[in-house]
């Protein structure tokens, strides 16, 4: 089997040692990567700060062709790239087209908003003193941004790093997870078919214990991190001087009001559920009912669990197959069990074998139990009946988390205070909490990070402001 160059300031390269990515179904090579050195990363670092200075001169309309060029190359090799995201990630083939197919939106959104980036004019003769002046306020990168990217989503959360720094005008390295580096080269490949300047980009697959360097490093100002809370505010303790954005974990509720469609809320809570094997930070963990419906909605969800296919991801009509490792499977089965000892109910799954844990539905778990106060990430979720709507929200908020909810309700008078009272980053009404345009403002709260994503945010945050102001002038 061919080994897999890396990405070293924008030209393929090889180092001393390589790695081997295999199917977390099946146990099989996928593929072989080749491992930077010490030396090789200290150059992608070293040409990154070099070109900090051109990268963000670099005219728009150069910005904007890279980014849609590499949409148009995501979409031309959407299959090839699809099938490498189920074989290295054990996601089934359904979702991996679904990541692809958002790729290609992230790229597309990001050229166009580059296009749109720009600067604003600010009149400062309001005053008397500041006759003639007149304030020029434009947004400038802080410089290289480290991106640690995630195993879940592993092209389309690199691309959420990668698309902004480069519409802005900042050097990227990217450190992709060791468990998917490939989708993260496939992706390298392409970016070095565009006419970005050498050192513009790097994707170093190297093992986590050597990303500290990295992370440490005072020529890579911007840290941008997706991941779990301890390993994030981990980093940000690390470098308090440094810009830090931390996309964390959650434990996403929905709820489900009375007066709620029980037939849709039941099949979207089932499959938002267990999607991507419930390794998402917005895979619903915890259902909330009012008590009136709870009854008519479970008898409603069960078949809709029951009836998921899980399997072989690489099968068109699997919904459901393995997490991204053994060890993983046996943790999620562990918190089960726990939560068993402890009083719960398994009303549906609650066995493991391999790497694959069957959609599981759990009632009556206790608070403190991890599969309710943590975050599962795996295909778990827990049913909590409540009272009221005071209630529910209430339940939503008792947790260290804050990433996004869902609620399904008819009523737009509980839609808005839903939004107003619940401590999360989006609401999502009428639906699962697990629907994420890529377009559009994405992060948490509480443990659930710092800062934004979607495109137009996270450009923001790679950025700061900078006025110029012109004297002299007739306004």
């Amino acid at each position: 089997m061919d080994v897999r160059t890396f990405w070293l300031a924008g030209r393929a390269a090889t180092g001393d040692t390589e790695l081997t990515v295999t199917n977390p179904h099946d146990g099989r090579e996928v593929g072989r990567h080749s491992v930077p050195t010490d030396a090789q990363v200290e150059e992608a670092v070293a040409a990154a700060r070099a070109v900090a200075g051109q990268a963000a001169a670099l005219p728009v309309h150069v910005r904007a062709e890279a980014l849609a060029h590499v949409s148009r190359r995501l979409a031309e090799r959407a299959e090839e790239i699809a099938r490498l995201i189920t074989a290295e990630n054990g996601k089934p083939i359904l979702w991996a087209r679904g990541e692809v197919g958002r790729a290609v939106a992230t790229f597309r959104f990001a050229s166009e908003e580059a296009r749109r980036w720009s600067g604003d004019v600010q009149r400062l003769d309001t005053e008397p003193a500041a006759a003639g002046r007149l304030a020029y306020v434009s947004r400038v990168p802080y410089g290289p941004v480290l991106a640690i990217t995630p195993f879940n989503f592993p092209l389309n959360l690199v691309a959420h790093k990668v698309a902004p720094a480069i519409a802005v005008g900042a050097p990227v390295i990217v450190k992709p997870a060791p468990a998917t580096p490939l989708s993260s080269l496939v992706l390298g490949e392409i970016l070095a078919e565009t006419d970005l300047p050498a050192g513009m980009f790097s994707v170093l697959p190297i093992e986590n214990d050597r990303a500290s360097g990295l992370v440490q490093d005072p020529r890579l100002p911007v840290v941008s991190f997706t991941g779990s809370a301890p390993v994030g505010y981990a980093i940000a303790d690390q470098v308090p001087r440094k810009h830090v954005t931390l996309e964390l974990g959650g434990n996403a509720a929905a709820v489900v009001l009375a007066d709620a469609d029980l037939d849709w809320a039941a099949q979207r809570i089932a499959l938002y559920s267990n999607y991507q094997a419930g390794q998402s930070c917005i895979a619903v963990q915890r259902v909330i009912v009012e008590r009136p419906v709870y009854d008519a909605f479970v008898e409603r969800l069960l078949p809709a669990v029951s009836g998921l296919v899980t399997g072989d991801p690489a099968d068109e009509k699997t919904q459901v197959g393995p997490l991204v490792s053994e060890a993983a499977a046996e943790r999620v089965e562990q918190w089960v069990q726990e939560a068993v000892a402890a009083g719960a109910k398994v009303l549906a799954g609650g066995t493991r074998e391999g790497a694959t844990f069957a959609p599981t539905v759990l009632s009556d778990v206790p608070r403190e139990a991890k599969v309710a106060c943590e975050e599962v990430f795996g295909p778990v979720m827990i049913l909590q009946p409540v009272g009221s709507m005071e209630e529910a929200y209430a339940a939503v908020n008792d947790s260290a988390y804050g990433l996004q909810a869902g609620v399904f309700t008819r009523s737009l008078d509980a839609a808005f205070r839903a939004n107003r009272e619940l401590e999360v980053g989006g609401v999502i009404i009428g639906d699962v909490p697990s629907y994420r345009a890529d377009q559009m403002p994405y992060g948490g709260v509480k443990d659930s990070g710092i800062g934004r994503e979607g495109l137009h945010s996270a450009m923001t945050d790679l950025t700061y402001e900078k006025v110029m102001v012109l004297t002299g002038l007739s306004l």
